[in-house]
């Protein structure tokens, strides 16, 4: 595939050196300022880019709304997290004209995870839920794209739950309908998402411990290759295909 790179943070210059080893081409890199991306040509998304197949986008919104914006008519691979619902929308409002992949998380056992989640909750309607979720002191956002992704699963399984964040002693005994959510941020944590169901005298956990951000950039590279043979429209994990024997 010759593939342009939205945005160059550490998640992309992964995707770069992974693709190279996979035999694909970097043909160039989109941002909205004059930044270098280690010699990769530079563009902004509503220029006029070079020929390529897909678009991989680990960015922030601001750069994923102008892509979204631009008539790339590209397969794109959006991975940023933040602004998620209006993100969604634009990228709904776009699918008629192009396939469009998104995920909060790039993982492929992540979306397992999720789905194991959204099976334990239907299965243990009396037991209480704290999820906590672990990034390296430079993550921004809080709480990640992948909890609210995992948050998401059990509230479709719960319905009448709503989010307790990082909970202090003024605000008393929980709830049956709470889920605690829990952000922590130090050193290089590369990102681990825990699940505690807890009950009567017995815990369950169901947790994903990412390892490097290799995961990430692969499972993009997984789905680009997907998705350039995919027909317009909007797809995820669930109907992108990957996982079918």
């Amino acid at each position: 595939m010759r593939l342009l790179l939205c945005g160059y943070g550490a998640s992309n210059k992964r995707v770069a050196a992974l693709a190279k080893e996979r035999g694909h081409e970097i043909v160039g890199v989109l941002l909205l300022r004059g930044q270098s991306a280690d010699g990769y040509p530079v563009f902004r998304p509503d220029e006029r880019l070079p020929e390529a197949d897909a678009v991989i986008d680990f960015s922030h919104p601001v750069l994923t709304k102008a892509l979204l914006a631009a008539d790339t008519g590209l397969p794109l691979v959006i991975a940023t997290t933040g602004e998620k619902e209006v993100l969604i929308e634009q990228m709904k409002e776009k699918a008629d004209r192009q396939p469009i992949f998104f995920s909060a998380n790039m993982s492929y056992g992540v979306h397992i995870l999720t789905e194991i989640v959204r099976y334990a909750t239907s299965l243990l309607p009396a037991f209480d839920i704290e999820m906590t979720e672990r990034h390296h002191r430079k993550k921004v956002d809080a709480p990640s794209g992948t909890l609210i992704k995992l948050y998401d699963a059990i509230a479709s399984a719960r319905p009448n739950v709503h989010p307790e964040h990082n909970r202090n002693e003024s605000e008393g005994a929980r709830t049956d309908e709470e889920i605690g959510i829990h952000s922590v941020r130090g050193g290089t944590i590369t990102g681990d998402h825990e699940v505690l169901f807890a009950g009567h005298d017995e815990t369950i956990t169901i947790a994903h411990h990412a390892q490097s951000k290799d995961i990430f950039a692969s499972g993009a590279l997984d789905v680009a290759e997907r998705l350039i043979h995919k027909e317009n429209g909007y797809y995820t994990y669930d109907n992108l295909g990957i996982g079918d024997s």
